[in-house]
């Protein structure tokens, strides 16, 4: 096991900046249009610059890629299209001479359907040791043609496939990802060594994909819209699963954050207790509109329910399955629903950017752990996908209706007028997504030279949340202000003020602005949708 970053203590994950890399968006190092593990390497300085503490990466492990890597075919082997085994190793070291951890997506609820345990339970037949490692049923019906329960999807579409032998197998998500049978023991010791594989190989933690859903309710039981418990989401027995993976990551000192998305907060905090996961995504903060009143309430009951478990909170405005934050800020309805994205929705970029600014201060004064997805930093907007190149099965199993997610994983653009703004090797393929004409005002290089750029925003920000006391965790004070204002303290003289109203607002007596989002007034008052960081 890889000895710990000396800079840091062993708690650093309760105030850390983490960048999340979609691998296949981030850079290109061979040429061949994929983003992979030698295009990211090679772009370490830029991430060290930046200032993040550690780099989740999601799937990049050997795949079809029917839903972006969360269809796994073999967690102890690098996609093809990334690199290596050798080559994670590589970067995972490297990133630690940059002083950057190291954090791995683990897709537990589900596999690919090119797994060899799916394949050998297909081969075996019904009734066999290896179907049992799934979910597979007869169907009901007289000629059992109708599909074992009513569950819904997670995706739009059935949740059952059935197979020529008759047998129907259960996938929440896409066909290609039948559901694993968490109640086998074969299941729970696969991963638990898969965890102790890539502790072994020196990550600093894991994010569990859809980590409330693992468990099912054994008798299979129908859906019923508003009664509880419900039959695979939140199920008691997934404690019992984590408690034993923490006394795994408890060896090499690594951490957990899990993807549970739950309304019920006092279940939610069950996941944080000390010995189960270090911390867990908070989507309510993501999908809240920009109004200041429902960010204040959805802080406050973020804080309220970590604090008996005393967990650190976690904030994050976008990541790789959710419109971007300029353009999400930019439209009528500034909160996000996956039961409501369409084609076409009006933007104002210009709007959605200075909300996405300030948005990046207010983030980033709030206690606890911080996740950046990438481009987020160069303030990209949503793309828009031609509709012939779209990849994300969301769109196709909703019929054409649903955008899908492939407008937030564009690749990203390094150099201005360079062949996909420099994504890859001038004489490369084309990146892997189209990438908008519009582009050369966002790339790195042309922020990088530009002090009012997102970029330098982003870069300025996270030195001083490294380097002022009293950011990171720690209490929040809130403070009183005008309406449609968002005031608070953090630690001793350091104050954050957000202006969501449509007037300026004044600032109180300080001694330092730290930082603004945007220009003051001429008359030094805080202007709509900007915020700033003071020292009194």
């Amino acid at each position: 096991m890889a000895a710990p970053l000396s800079h840091r203590t062993d708690d650093w994950w309760r105030d850390a900046v983490i960048y999340q890399v979609y691998p296949r968006s981030f850079a290109d190092g061979d040429g061949d249009g994929t983003g992979d593990l030698a295009g990211v390497r090679a772009r370490l300085p830029y991430l060290a610059e930046l200032g993040v503490d550690a780099v989740w990466f999601t799937p990049w492990y050997l795949s079809p890629l029917v839903d972006g890597g969360y269809d796994v075919a073999d967690y102890r082997t690098i996609d093809p299209a990334f690199g290596t085994l050798a080559e994670a190793e590589k970067l995972i070291a490297e990133a630690r001479e940059h002083g950057i951890r190291v954090i791995v997506d683990i897709v537990p609820n589900h596999v690919s359907d090119q797994h060899a345990w799916f394949r050998a339970a297909l081969a075996a037949g019904p009734g066999s040791p290896e179907r049992e490692l799934f979910h597979f049923r007869p169907g009901h019906g007289e000629h059992g043609e109708l599909p074992p329960n009513t569950w819904p999807s997670q995706f739009s579409g059935p949740t059952w496939t059935r197979v020529e032998d008759g047998e129907w197998y259960l996938h929440l998500f896409t066909p290609e990802q039948p559901d694993l049978n968490w109640a086998h023991p074969a299941v729970r010791r696969e991963h638990e060594d898969v965890l102790r594989f890539w502790f072994e190989r020196g990550v600093a933690g894991v994010r569990i994909d859809s980590a409330a859903l693992l468990a099912k309710d054994p008798a299979l039981a129908d859906f019923v819209e508003g009664v509880d418990p419900h039959p695979y989401i939140d199920q008691d027995e997934l404690h019992d699963i984590y408690r034993s993976w923490r006394a795994i990551a408890d060896e090499y000192g690594a951490v957990f954050v899990g993807e549970v998305w739950l309304p019920d907060s006092e279940r939610f905090a069950r996941y944080l207790r000390p010995d189960e996961l270090h911390t867990a995504f908070n989507f309510n903060f993501l999908s809240c509109p920009w109004e200041a009143e429902r960010l204040r309430r959805t802080i406050d009951d973020t804080l309220a329910e970590h604090a008996p478990v005393g967990a650190p909170a976690t904030w994050v405005l976008c990541n790789h399955d959710v419109t971007r934050t300029v353009t999400r800020y930019g439209r009528a309805d500034t909160g996000f629903d996956f039961a409501t994205k369409t084609f076409g929705t009006p933007t104002d970029l210009a709007l959605g950017t200075r909300r996405a600014r300030a948005a990046a201060l207010l983030t980033l004064a709030l206690p606890g752990s911080v996740y950046v997805y990438q481009g987020e930093e160069l303030g990209l907007p949503e793309a828009e996908v031609p509709l012939h190149r779209i990849e994300d099965p969301m769109h196709a199993r909703s019929g054409g209706t649903d955008p899908g997610r492939d407008g937030c994983r564009v690749p990203l653009p390094w150099t201005a007028g360079a062949p996909g703004y420099g994504f890859g090797p001038d004489a490369g393929s084309e990146p892997w997504l189209p990438q908008p004409r519009d582009w050369d005002g966002y790339a790195v290089d042309r922020q990088q030279a530009d002090g009012r750029s997102m970029l330098t925003l982003y870069r300025e920000a996270l030195r001083l949340r490294g380097s002022v006391e009293g950011f990171g965790d720690g209490p929040l004070t809130w403070l009183p202000a005008p309406e449609g204002v968002l005031a608070f303290a953090r630690g001793e003289g350091l104050l954050c003020l957000v202006n969501l109203s449509a007037t300026p607002a004044g600032l109180p007596a300080h001694e330092e602005l730290l930082l603004a989002s945007g220009p003051l007034a001429t008359d030094g008052r805080l202007p709509a949708d900007t915020a700033v960081w003071l020292r009194t």
